[in-house]
């Protein structure tokens, strides 16, 4: 308790009813919650009764790392049996269900479907109400059923509110298809997790209170976040003793366009007028010029709770601004600074390249590649290459026969003449109409499919998925010579190194194994082994930490982003503010600002106008960065000058 500040202490002591811990950028929450929970075991209560919840898997996997580690430096009593349930909220949403599985008329071998399975079973869904994804764009009605799910509304009700209205018949139609097609493949998806859980706990009285007593002490992760299932489950898992710790901070509230709502976090002391709230406003990651910076932006916001984050850091490096003549000279500079911190002796993966949109990434990869710096783009998920997904889908179709999305994902690879046409008979129970050739094909596919049954359900997980790579012929398939399928090998040589990690679950090993390779999020593809300048959009930036953060594009109408579908927001304009809050605050030593005069979007080349955010820094903080000699020589006299100092036209 010594390595914990005043306030953070205050928090740790704290054990029974309900308490609301606002933790600013870098303030240790994690650390934080960890101490708590090392308070609770010490102070008697069994560490299987405790729960936590976090959002990504790299959080989950880093408190629990936390936890275990100060469970073992202490001497613990004989009641402390077990270890705390450290998770994400999708994969508790598996482990209830699994657990209650025959209340949904499931088995434990139910199928979780990514987006892309989600996708194709939208699209059979559609096929079936005989509506032209061609007329009917298969993902938006993808994404109005999975906002509506993650409010918790159901089909029936989603249809009897908007009855008559056309768009909104044509999603209920497709909705109750695609239920079915759920329902018939033994699968879930993504917002299934969280919502059936919500609907058992509802459903059934004793289940809730089973889980419930279960863990009498629940902590919630980046509170903010939570959409209105997740604060339901949340609040049902604390329903008989009120033992719930959040922690969040409004300021870091970032995902609204995906559901989140920040009011949770802003509403939670009027639900529990008991609660304690501990401010944790100490940063221990940046400097106190960026944090200066980072108080100014964040304080025009008025939907937030307030608090003022310090430091006892040195005041640092000033924020560089750097205005570049177009895109490809900001990337160009951008590039040359990484290489010049490189040979200076910082290593690249300490480097981050962050921007509003996922098409400014282009550019920098351009960039960075002419000058043979190494980077590594966050989003090229391991999980989502063509020949790990395969492989995977062996594994899941061989435990559930009923997964179609699997079976029409491999039923041909590697090719076996069985086509789109012949899976759909498949399908739809008219093998019969197949001719005897093709029915024998489908029969030696079928003795696959049982061969790596067998050994999923008696050998080890890395035997079961090396046994996969060989038998269903994906290692002859890439075993041509050719350095594209070299590289495809060895990665599915890498998901039977990483399954070897599943093999202290024994028996449960293989179904561990494809439940978290199911829940993989967008920082999980970072691979820190892979030396590289990191490259992401601000939003997948959130929980990461960098020495020097480069911020490119600030732009008015490219951060803040402008809305094209809908009048803007007071609480779009504050979440804006609030990702560029965030996107500051990933910086320990270093933030480089840049911007351009001009930018080539959706092919057409428009003057851009500096970001309001750039206008909002204080003068102090800042150092503006004269552009090199002659890069706006392009600009015909007859355009208006722009000057490049921001600061001098604000004065």
């Amino acid at each position: 308790m010594d390595q914990l500040n005043r306030a953070q202490q205050e928090a740790a002591n704290h054990k029974e009813g309900p308490l609301l811990i606002v933790a600013g950028a870098g303030a240790g929450k994690t650390k934080t919650i960890a101490h708590r929970i090392l308070q609770l075991v010490q102070s008697g209560i069994p560490a299987h009764k405790i729960l936590a919840i976090t959002f990504t898997n790299k959080a989950a996997k880093e408190m629990r790392d936390r936890v275990l580690h100060l469970m073992g430096s202490v001497e613990r009593g004989a009641w402390s049996v077990g270890n705390p349930f450290v998770s994400t909220f999708h994969s508790l949403g598996v482990y209830i269900i699994k657990e209650q599985a025959q209340r949904l008329g499931l088995t434990r071998w139910f199928t979780i479907y990514d987006q892309d399975d989600s996708l194709s079973a939208i699209k059979r869904a559609m096929k079936s109400e005989k509506l032209d994804p061609k007329q009917y764009e298969p993902k938006r009605i993808q994404n109005a059923i999975s906002r509506e799910k993650n409010n918790l509304i159901t089909q029936s009700a989603y249809s009897a509110e908007h009855a008559g209205e056309y768009w909104a018949d044509t999603v209920s139609r497709v909705w109750l298809a695609y239920e079915k097609v759920l329902n018939k493949e033994k699968a879930l998806d993504f917002d299934d997790l969280i919502v059936k859980t919500v609907w058992l706990f509802e459903k059934f009285p004793d289940v809730q209170k089973y889980y419930s007593e279960k863990w009498r002490y629940i902590h919630i992760d980046e509170y903010q976040d939570t959409n209105v299932a997740q604060y339901a489950l949340s609040h049902l898992l604390a329903k008989n003793h009120r033992n719930i710790c959040v922690v969040g901070d409004t300021d870091q509230a970032i995902y609204g366009w995906r559901g989140a709502d920040f009011q949770n976090i802003l509403k939670f002391e009027g639900e529990y007028p008991d609660a304690k709230v501990v401010l944790l406003e100490q940063n221990y990651r940046s400097t106190k010029n960026i944090l200066e910076a980072a108080n100014s932006i964040i304080q025009k916001n008025t939907l937030r709770k307030e608090k003022n984050l310090f430091t006892e850091n040195v005041g640092g490096e000033k924020i560089i601004v750097y205005q570049a003549g177009d895109g490809a000279r900001e990337a160009s500079w951008v590039a040359k600074k990484c290489d010049a911190l490189i040979k200076s002796g910082k290593s690249p993966n300490t480097i981050a390249i962050l921007y509003r949109a996922n098409f400014e990434s282009r550019l920098f990869e351009e960039a960075l590649l002419m000058r043979g710096v190494p980077y590594h783009l966050l989003g090229t998920a391991f999980y989502a290459r063509k020949e790990v997904k395969d492989t995977l889908a062996y594994l899941r179709l061989a435990l559930n026969p009923e997964d179609a999305a699997s079976l029409l994902r491999i039923v041909n690879v590697p090719a076996r003449g069985i086509g789109d046409i012949t899976a759909e008979k498949i399908l739809a129970g008219r093998e019969d109409e197949l001719s005897t050739g093709v029915r024998e094909k489908l029969t030696n596919f079928r003795t696959i499919l049982a061969d790596i049954k067998a050994h999923c359900l008696s050998e080890s997980v890395s035997n079961a998925v090396r046994y996969t790579i060989k038998r269903s012929g994906i290692e002859a398939l890439y075993t041509d010579g050719k350095e594209e399928s070299e590289e495809r090998l060895e990665n599915v040589r890498e998901l039977a190194t990483l399954a070897t990690r599943y093999e202290q679950f024994g028996n449960e090993g293989i179904e561990k194994f494809l439940e978290d390779t199911a829940l993989m999020s967008d920082q999980d593809s970072l691979n820190q082994k892979k030396d590289g300048i990191r490259l992401m959009t601000v939003h997948a930036a959130k929980g990461l930490e960098f020495d020097q953060v480069f911020i490119a594009g600030l732009e008015q109408d490219l951060f803040p982003h402008r809305r094209m579908s809908e009048d803007e927001t007071l609480e779009h304009e504050e979440e804006e503010r609030r990702l560029f809050y965030v996107a500051l605050t990933r910086a320990r030593e270093q933030v480089y600002l840049t911007h351009a005069l001009i930018r080539t979007i959706f092919g057409s080349q428009k003057i851009q106008s500096p970001s309001e955010f750039l206008g909002d820094l204080p003068d102090g903080v800042l150092t503006p960065v004269e552009p090199e000699h002659g890069f706006n020589q392009s600009y015909s006299t007859d355009e208006p000058v722009i000057e490049w100092d921001i600061f001098k036209r604000r004065a």
